[in-house]
């Protein structure tokens, strides 16, 4: 790499840490003034409230990735431009698709370093801290996490009246269908512990249901033990209680799996997938908006005012591809169009808007 590529590269990367530092502190400032209202009870302290803020952190700046690559890499394109570097890079053939090309892939390298973080180790370190300011407030999961759920599994639909801790299930209902889809068999048990493969039951009656054309029969056995194999496994459970937002890719890829293998709708984890797959494009969408603005004429609007106006105009493009995303689960509208067509008309715009720009 050339000596002007590296110093490049080097501001655009000082500026996306600046902005990354500034922007999770002002985020924790905040939360940390709201986790004061719980300071005092049980055992919670000031200490376990910015442990559990700054355990935070990494999830925080995953989820804020592309606002804060965009300003970091505006505001570095911005200290070049005012300073004149701009103008002598140009002069000494450095043309502006470089220059820009060189910003695109400082800004994916921010981007797949933080979205490796947030796969990986944002969802350990996030439920580690849930887990500590639980047990420091005096609540577990018995008292926190006792919502029931109803799940299909194959021709068999389980409802379990309390989730305790995602292994200890309470009054489990298994209602199971034939072809017919007619009720067969509902097995029903008081608890069960759920080991991610079987459902282990302990005390089970067993309605069994054969029909004539007059009437049904009902046989009823009574068992000690009884074991029920599922598809579906402890993550499934877990992520029934979270938004798709906060599940890793992975557990998405296997909601999608499990819903679209027992024919249930998936659009809500499609939208959220596709919305993670098309964020490297919408990033590299809004960084070419705004550097329209800084490679554009300052004899009309100073160079302040561009740069303010294209990260605006970056955020609110971001803005609408989420509202897209919305739309595509109220009409119906397929998520990979809404997610992708978007930034990628964008980005044809403005890399012919760009060639021209160099050409001139």
């Amino acid at each position: 790499m050339k000596i002007k590529d590296r110093y490049i590269a080097k501001t655009l990367l000082t500026y996306s840490l600046v902005v990354l530092i500034v922007w999770l502190s002002i985020y924790s400032f905040f939360n940390f003034l709201a986790e004061l209202n719980s300071v005092g009870t049980v055992n919670y302290t000031i200490l376990k409230a910015f442990s559990y803020i700054l355990l935070q952190i990494p999830e925080v700046a995953y989820e804020q990735v592309a606002p804060v690559i965009l300003l970091g890499c505006i505001l570095g394109m911005g200290h070049l431009a005012t300073t004149g570097q701009l103008i002598i890079f140009r002069a000494s053939g450095i043309s502006i698709l470089k220059i820009t090309w060189l910003t695109l892939k400082n800004a994916i390298i921010f981007l797949i370093f933080l979205t490796v973080i947030g796969e990986l180790v944002a969802p350990v370190i996030t439920k580690y801290a849930e887990d500590e300011r639980s047990i420091a407030l005096g609540q577990n999961s018995f008292s926190t996490n006792q919502d029931g759920f109803w799940i299909r599994d194959g021709d068999n639909f389980i409802n379990v009246e309390n989730n305790i801790d995602g292994s200890l299930l309470n009054g489990v209902t298994i209602i199971e269908v034939n072809k017919s889809n007619k009720i067969e068999r509902v097995v029903e048990s008081k608890s069960a512990i759920f080991d991610g493969q079987i459902l282990n039951m302990g005390a089970t009656n067993i309605f069994s249901i054969s029909s004539s054309n007059t009437f049904d029969k009902i046989a009823l056995k009574e068992r000690n033990l009884y074991n029920k194999r599922v598809a579906f496994d402890q993550d499934m459970i877990d992520s029934l209680e979270k938004e798709p937002k906060d599940l890793t890719t992975f557990t998405i890829l296997k909601q999608i799996n499990f819903l679209t293998d027992n024919k249930l709708r998936a659009e809500v984890f499609e939208v959220e997938l596709y919305k993670r797959l098309a964020r490297p494009l919408i990033l590299i969408a809004m960084i070419l908006l705004a550097m329209l603005f800084i490679f554009g004429s300052t004899r009309d609007v100073t160079l302040g005012r561009k740069i303010f106006f294209g990260a605006a105009l970056g955020l609110l493009f971001e803005l609408f591809t989420r509202i897209g995303g919305a739309l595509a689960l109220s009409f119906d509208f397929s998520p990979i169009f809404s997610s992708f067509l978007p930034a990628i008309v964008i980005m044809l715009i403005a890399v012919i808007v760009l060639m021209n720009k160099s050409n001139q």
